[in-house]
């Protein structure tokens, strides 16, 4: 037990035989139950991990025969969680890219009841620019801006970041069984989490790189999040501020986005006039700069709205 609760992690794990022994061996001694999340590895990972369990009681194996992605690993390891009666479940990878050390202060704010879900930020550390590959640096600040948008957690950095911990208060009131199975679950249940109003923090923890290989393919990852991060947008304005209660930043937004899709044609015949005629056409001009500036000061007043109605879901 942690700080008078029980501590469960779930362990997804896909082909890490080099890696799966000693995620599970440096699992510090307070946690109560580890559900390892077997997704159907075609190498020795399900061996090691039955092997290690014969001496540790603590490990409860999930198989899945075939690969489901690490969404599904996620939701089935949260739900057996919930069944051995886990109450604070923590997510860290076969991999051992997560450093153990960290797990206490990924669960201090849970334990002391502050919040309900907390996520480790490798942003916050101040070697990260040192020890982050730069590819993985630049594509996550923006990332990290994209899901500020979409969850409404204006505060959150690191959206990427897999440790994290949740209370069992908000893992069975949040729909975990309907979280998307692949790329993009960290936003997903950031998404859920926001619906329901429950407070989130970032943690700072240790960027670990060095013998895992990242299984994200960029050519496909990129566009397959953007499209879910503008849905889970679109979901979050319309269930949150229509449906559940009315806020006129919705309106805002939609100013905005109607707006800035109206200065499109007409962008584009300022530039085509301006090739073939060789003079600024000055009424296309004019309504495009007046189109753009509403777009901009409405989405600013928007995002004003936003991040003050959900400052109340800080620590």
């Amino acid at each position: 037990m942690y700080k008078g609760k029980t501590v469960g992690v779930v362990v997804p794990a896909y082909n890490e035989e080099r890696l799966i022994r000693k995620t599970i061996e440096t699992m510090p001694a307070f946690v109560d139950s580890i559900v390892v999340v077997n997704d159907g590895s075609k190498d020795a990972t399900l061996e090691e991990v039955r092997g290690y369990a014969a001496s540790d009681s603590r490990i409860t194996i999930v198989n899945h025969e075939t690969n489901k992605g690490l969404g599904q690993s996620l939701i089935d390891g949260y739900l057996k969680s919930l069944e051995i009666g886990s109450e604070m479940v923590a997510v860290m990878a076969g991999d051992a890219q997560m450093a153990p050390d960290d797990l206490p202060s990924i669960l201090d704010p849970i334990a002391e009841g502050r919040v309900d879900y907390t996520k480790g930020s490798r942003l916050l550390h101040e070697d990260v620019v040192k020890r982050m590959p730069r590819y993985r640096l630049w594509g996550n600040s923006v990332l990290t801006i994209l899901t500020k948008f979409a969850t409404g957690y204006w505060h959150v950095i690191d959206p990427q970041s897999g440790y994290t911990a949740i209370s069992r208060t908000a893992l069975k009131r949040i729909p975990i069984r309907d979280m998307i199975k692949g790329y993009g679950y960290n936003a997903h249940i950031l998404h859920m989490l926001n619906l329901d109003n429950f407070k989130v923090q970032d943690v700072e923890i240790e960027p670990v790189y060095g013998d895992e290989k990242s299984k994200i393919k960029l050519w496909k990852y990129i566009p397959t999040v953007s499209s879910l991060l503008l849905r889970l947008f679109l979901r979050r304005i319309f269930r949150k501020y229509i449906v559940r209660d009315f806020n006129p930043l919705f309106l805002f937004y939609w100013v905005g986005m109607l707006t800035f899709l109206l200065s499109i044609p007409f962008i584009i015949r300022f530039f085509v006039l301006f090739a073939q005629q060789g003079l600024a056409p000055t009424t296309t001009l004019t309504i495009s700069i007046f189109l753009v500036t509403v777009s901009m000061f409405s989405t600013f007043f928007a995002m004003w709205f936003d991040l003050e109605d959900n400052r109340r879901l800080r620590p």
